[in-house]
Protein backbone atom coordinates (compact mmCIF):
# COMPACT_ATOMS: atom_id res chain seq x y z
CA UNK A 1 0.00 0.00 0.00
CA UNK A 2 1.59 3.54 -0.97
CA UNK A 3 2.09 6.07 1.38
CA UNK A 4 -0.86 8.90 2.00
CA UNK A 5 2.14 11.91 0.37
CA UNK A 6 0.63 14.46 3.06
CA UNK A 7 3.59 16.51 2.68
CA UNK A 8 2.56 16.95 -0.64
CA UNK A 9 -0.67 18.95 0.41
CA UNK A 10 -0.92 22.22 2.13
CA UNK A 11 -0.81 22.55 5.97
CA UNK A 12 -4.68 23.30 5.59
CA UNK A 13 -5.22 20.76 3.47
CA UNK A 14 -4.25 18.41 5.47
CA UNK A 15 -6.13 20.14 8.50
CA UNK A 16 -9.61 20.25 6.39
CA UNK A 17 -8.73 15.98 5.63
CA UNK A 18 -7.22 15.42 9.98
CA UNK A 19 -10.52 17.31 10.85
CA UNK A 20 -13.16 15.70 8.82
CA UNK A 21 -12.27 12.54 9.94
CA UNK A 22 -13.75 13.05 13.56
CA UNK A 23 -16.75 13.13 11.53
CA UNK A 24 -16.15 9.86 9.14
CA UNK A 25 -17.39 7.78 11.96
CA UNK A 26 -20.94 7.95 13.32
CA UNK A 27 -19.84 6.53 16.76
CA UNK A 28 -17.66 9.34 17.09
CA UNK A 29 -19.94 11.62 15.83
CA UNK A 30 -22.42 10.21 18.73
CA UNK A 31 -19.46 10.52 21.12
CA UNK A 32 -18.75 14.52 20.31
CA UNK A 33 -22.81 14.97 20.62
CA UNK A 34 -22.95 13.62 23.98
CA UNK A 35 -20.39 15.30 25.79
CA UNK A 36 -21.93 18.81 23.90
CA UNK A 37 -24.91 17.64 25.26
CA UNK A 38 -23.83 16.96 29.13
CA UNK A 39 -21.85 20.50 28.55
CA UNK A 40 -19.51 19.07 31.58
CA UNK A 41 -16.53 16.52 31.29
CA UNK A 42 -17.75 13.16 31.76
CA UNK A 43 -15.90 10.52 33.66
CA UNK A 44 -19.11 7.65 33.53
CA UNK A 45 -19.45 4.61 30.78
CA UNK A 46 -19.94 5.68 27.64
CA UNK A 47 -20.70 1.68 26.63
CA UNK A 48 -24.72 2.46 27.91
CA UNK A 49 -24.98 6.19 26.68
CA UNK A 50 -23.54 4.93 23.29
CA UNK A 51 -24.37 1.25 23.06
CA UNK A 52 -21.29 0.11 21.57
CA UNK A 53 -18.48 -2.40 23.13
CA UNK A 54 -16.06 -0.91 25.32
CA UNK A 55 -12.75 -1.53 22.64
CA UNK A 56 -14.74 0.43 20.27
CA UNK A 57 -15.77 3.26 22.13
CA UNK A 58 -12.07 3.45 23.65
CA UNK A 59 -10.64 2.97 19.93
CA UNK A 60 -13.25 6.40 18.97
CA UNK A 61 -12.26 7.90 21.87
CA UNK A 62 -8.12 7.99 21.12
CA UNK A 63 -9.01 8.78 17.61
CA UNK A 64 -11.01 11.78 18.51
CA UNK A 65 -8.35 12.61 21.41
CA UNK A 66 -5.75 12.45 18.78
CA UNK A 67 -6.97 14.28 16.70
CA UNK A 68 -7.55 17.45 19.44
CA UNK A 69 -10.79 17.36 19.46
CA UNK A 70 -11.66 15.95 23.25
CA UNK A 71 -9.25 15.69 26.18
CA UNK A 72 -9.16 13.37 28.64
CA UNK A 73 -7.83 13.32 32.11
CA UNK A 74 -7.46 10.78 34.96
CA UNK A 75 -9.54 10.93 37.75
CA UNK A 76 -8.51 7.73 40.20
CA UNK A 77 -9.66 4.66 37.96
CA UNK A 78 -11.28 6.29 35.69
CA UNK A 79 -10.67 8.85 32.38
CA UNK A 80 -12.97 12.13 31.84
CA UNK A 81 -13.48 13.13 28.33
CA UNK A 82 -14.62 16.51 27.44
CA UNK A 83 -14.61 18.72 24.13
CA UNK A 84 -11.04 20.64 23.79
CA UNK A 85 -13.43 24.08 23.47
CA UNK A 86 -9.76 25.66 21.90
CA UNK A 87 -8.94 22.86 19.48
CA UNK A 88 -13.12 22.77 18.35
CA UNK A 89 -13.24 26.80 17.68
CA UNK A 90 -10.02 26.34 15.21
CA UNK A 91 -11.66 23.10 13.36
CA UNK A 92 -15.23 24.98 13.24
CA UNK A 93 -13.34 28.24 11.41
CA UNK A 94 -11.15 26.41 9.49
CA UNK A 95 -14.14 24.21 8.26
CA UNK A 96 -16.57 27.09 7.83
CA UNK A 97 -14.10 28.30 5.16
CA UNK A 98 -13.61 25.48 3.68
CA UNK A 99 -17.72 24.23 3.44
CA UNK A 100 -18.78 28.19 2.36
CA UNK A 101 -16.60 27.74 -1.15
CA UNK A 102 -19.93 28.25 -3.46
CA UNK A 103 -19.57 27.98 -7.34
CA UNK A 104 -20.80 31.33 -8.82
CA UNK A 105 -23.20 30.00 -11.32
CA UNK A 106 -21.93 29.49 -15.20
CA UNK A 107 -22.88 27.84 -18.05
CA UNK A 108 -23.33 24.28 -16.40
CA UNK A 109 -20.97 22.02 -18.10
CA UNK A 110 -21.38 18.64 -16.10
Amino acid sequence: MGLAKTEIFTDEQNQISVFAKAFGHPARVAILQHLFKIDTCFCGDLVKEIGLAQPTISQHLKELKYLGLIKGTVEGTSVCYCIDMDNWKEMKDIMTVFLGQDLLPKNECC
